[in-house]
């Protein structure tokens, strides 16, 4: 069984569009939404939900005003500076600034600050067309979306044991935060969407230096290429200086986007679209360099990056 993430360093490069594609062409796979505080990928995979579970994030302080004497003890020793007094003179906690670390509840002379977990949160197993799906939804402003993506990864690792799936394929969520470490961390492989703008590779850059830590094969797909072609070009050559695979360099094309619109993939909605191919195509190099075992540097060639 292996494991294979997709990222990207910014939202809107198109990695949640090629997961889906992907899943659509992958067989005896499972497949997992790490993108847990935006999660799309059921959009387009239109899952039937079949088990629902609760996920308690951090905690949240709140302050007692009929024990509160407002001594300031707790406001002293906060180091968020959740804690402050308010027009009446009452001292209140922001609960957009705490940060659960419940020192303030520990130290309260009288006892008048308490705690509690936050339940604005759920994860599912479900069932779509192409296999099972574990996908969750945070709540705004919820904490601990790495661990909630460990929990989610977890069972998707015992749904794929127990279907004898050969492959889990996450969405993983884009940038470099704690949702992202904890959707790299332990795969076998990282297939890395990149958007030819400004930010979009100052972003991949900063992915790529992530996943270096980790030491993962890591493949690459410059999604939307023709949007800037003298960009391209250099991301091409910072890929070669870094080692990375160039497996595909995919256009923009309208029907990628008119196949989103009616809630099917690329590959559901014009099989032989020349998109369709090359995603066909990636996702039979990941394939072949997994089975193999081989360094996936070899795949990049001249007929690659040309």
């Amino acid at each position: 069984m292996r494991e294979i993430t997709i990222v990207s360093g910014k939202g809107g490069t198109g990695k949640t569009s090629l997961t889906a594609a992907i899943a659509s062409v992958a067989e005896k796979a499972v497949f997992c939404d790490n993108d847990v505080d935006a999660a799309d990928l059921h959009l387009i995979l239109q899952p039937q939900i079949l088990e629902v579970y609760r996920f308690s994030s951090g905690w949240k302080a709140v302050i007692d005003e009929m024990e509160c004497t407002n001594c300031g003890i707790c406001m002293d020793h906060c180091r968020f500076d959740a804690i402050a007094y308010n027009s009446d003179g009452q001292l209140v906690i922001d609960p957009y600034q705490c940060e659960g670390c419940r020192l303030c509840e520990r130290i309260c002379p009288e006892h008048a600050i308490s705690s509690s977990q936050n339940n604005n949160n759920q994860w599912f197993v479900s069932h779509t067309r192409f296999g099972e799906l574990v996908h969750a939804q945070m709540g705004p402003g919820e904490e601990n979306s790495g661990k909630l993506v460990s929990q989610i990864r977890k069972k998707a690792m015992e749904i794929a044991k127990n279907t004898q799936a050969e492959y889990i394929i996450n969405d993983g969520p884009p940038g470099i935060g704690c949702a992202t470490i904890s959707s790299i961390s332990g795969t076998d492989a990282v297939l890395l969407i990149i958007e030819p703008t400004i930010s979009g590779f100052k972003d991949a850059q900063r992915l790529i230096d992530l996943i270096g830590i980790f030491n993962i094969a890591t493949y690459a797909v410059i999604n939307k290429y023709d949007l800037h072609l003298a960009l391209t070009t250099i991301i091409e050559d910072y890929l070669k200086s870094r080692k990375i695979s160039l497996l595909a360099k995919i256009p923009f094309d309208i029907e990628m986007v008119t196949s989103m619109t009616q809630g099917k993939t690329i590959i559901e909605y014009n099989p032989t679209s020349p998109i369709a191919i090359q995603i066909r195509d990636v996702w039979n190099k990941i394939k072949t360099s997994q089975e193999t075992t081989v360094d996936a540097t070899w795949l990049t060639t001249d007929s690659d990056v040309k």
